[in-house]
């Protein structure tokens, strides 16, 4: 079996042979990804099933079909996203080729996370191949079903020679990490963020970190408040809250609050039935320790539980939940919840959730319900966040137009569609430039003058609408 420091020579050998840059071997990969899912989706919904009890609708969505989608938006753009990006010139460089040409980075390292565990290791991954990178993929040990599937995939469809997976736990990511890459992409937690930090800065290695952090959801002002909890509802509880882009919180009135309460109920018990745990589109928690949490949590708060609050140990479950009367200072406002409970905090105008919001890190989604359009643009405009919907939760990163990533705490870099592939490659300036015009270049040679200085800024000058007005080059 091969050591890390061996699969990381045998992939930096491919990727110097210049195997990965053809626009054919890039597409024939991605393609081998397409059969992949065509091939094992019955074995990746059983896989799923076994990490997070995920629906089967769920696991459709969320693993499978916005990745499958990724990759058609992906291959069918490739060849005009491989292009050169040709720039404007001036007087100097007029008859220059200049451009920006798009160029691998090398070997890449992509970690992908547990709750969305083929999701979160393989749509990185369609940028990094489309890119021309070679690249090893270390999936998360703890949703184990799915990594051993990924282990035994990825070296059967795609090219064992540039692509490899190294599982384990934190012992063999801190020791992978030790190794030089030539760009680390990570999706996971702000602590383990900052090891991963840590260990790229000893090689001046890039990093693309996909985090979370609290994502609020700022309810104001006139809106259909049926819709508005159904919408809610399955945003927070999908995957069993276990979801970066999960609403975290919501912000509203207390009359709004009141209006609102019984449409969640109404919404969940339509979603859920009357006993959600004998729901079979109700997920569960991935690991004891995940699940011990999230019930630790419940009970340190001071908030009033509304809705739900049940949970059973044996089989990692809790109960979709709501708190009210939770004060900025309860447990569950201090860290990240990532699981099915939501806390309602009462505001008394736009202005005091607007700097609710500002007052914290910057979450990786904002989501802004309200019938009001001046709403909507009032909170977008001054709030800043990774990525913004109105009157939706988490159908913003499903659009491969749409960049996703975070913001300060919540992340750098980005990625989807176009953005992956900026994101695994190196934009080089390039200038193709002849002997001629050599007459033009004498004037920045010595000896200098004042006379070839006053020349050469006007040839290399960016010129405005009427520049020639009052300009002396004489």
């Amino acid at each position: 079996m091969e050591s890390q420091k061996q699969v990381l020579e045998r992939l930096r050998g491919a990727f110097r042979s210049g195997v990965t840059r053809p626009a054919q071997f890039r597409l024939t990969q991605l393609q081998a990804m397409m059969k992949l899912f065509e091939d094992n989706e019955t074995q990746i919904l059983e896989a799923m099933h076994k990490d997070l009890a995920k629906p089967k609708f769920e696991a459709v969505l969320s693993e499978i079909d916005i990745v499958v989608n990724d990759l058609c938006y992906t291959i069918s753009n490739l060849q005009t996203w491989m292009q050169h990006s040709y720039v404007g010139t001036n007087l100097a460089t007029k008859l220059d080729d200049c451009f920006v040409r798009r160029e691998p980075l090398g070997v890449v390292l992509i970690i992908g996370a547990w709750n969305y565990p083929l999701q979160l290791i393989l749509s990185p991954l369609i940028g990094a191949i489309a890119a021309g990178n070679c690249a090893i993929l270390k999936p998360s040990e703890i949703s184990q079903a799915t990594e051993k599937l990924i282990a035994e995939l990825i070296p059967k469809y795609l090219s064992q020679e540039c692509y490899a997976v190294i599982c384990g736990g934190a012992e063999e990511t801190k020791t992978l990490l030790e190794n030089r890459f030539d760009h680390i992409f990570y999706t996971g937690s702000q602590s383990v963020a900052r090891c991963i930090l840590q260990a790229a800065a000893v090689h001046l290695t890039p990093v693309t970190l996909e985090l979370g952090g609290k994502c609020p959801c700022l309810i104001y002002g006139r809106l259909d408040m049926k819709a508005a909890a159904k919408r809610l509802v399955w945003a927070k509880f999908f995957n069993a809250g276990q979801s970066c882009v999960a609403p975290d919180y919501v912000l509203c009135t207390a009359e709004t609050r009141e209006m609102l309460l019984p449409f969640i109920k109404e919404a969940l018990e339509s979603f859920y039935g009357s006993e959600p745990q004998q729901s079979p589109d109700m997920g569960r928690i991935v690991t004891d320790r995940h699940w011990k949490r999230l019930v630790e949590l419940l009970k340190k708060s001071e908030g009033k539980v509304v809705i739900g609050g049940e949970s059973v140990r044996e089989n990692k479950y809790m109960a979709p939940t709501v708190v009210v009367d939770v004060k900025e200072s309860d447990a569950l406002m201090q860290e990240e919840i990532f699981g099915p409970i939501l806390p309602i905090l009462t505001i008394k105008s736009l202005d005091e959730g607007i700097n609710f919001v500002n007052e914290r890190e910057k979450p990786l989604a904002l989501y802004a319900f309200s019938d009001e359009s001046q709403v909507v643009t009032t909170v977008l405009e001054r709030t800043s966040s990774g990525g913004f919907c109105s009157n939706d939760g988490i159908a913003h990163m499903t659009l491969p137009g749409l960049p996703f990533g975070g913001v300060g705490a919540s992340g750098m870099g980005n990625y989807h569609g176009r953005w992956t592939f900026e994101t695994f490659s190196h934009k080089r300036g390039c200038m193709l430039r002849g002997w001629g015009l050599e007459r033009v270049n004498v004037l920045r040679y010595p000896p200098y003058t004042e006379s070839n200085l006053s020349w050469l800024r006007w040839a290399t000058t960016a010129k405005k609408k009427g520049w020639w007005a009052g300009c002396s080059v004489m």
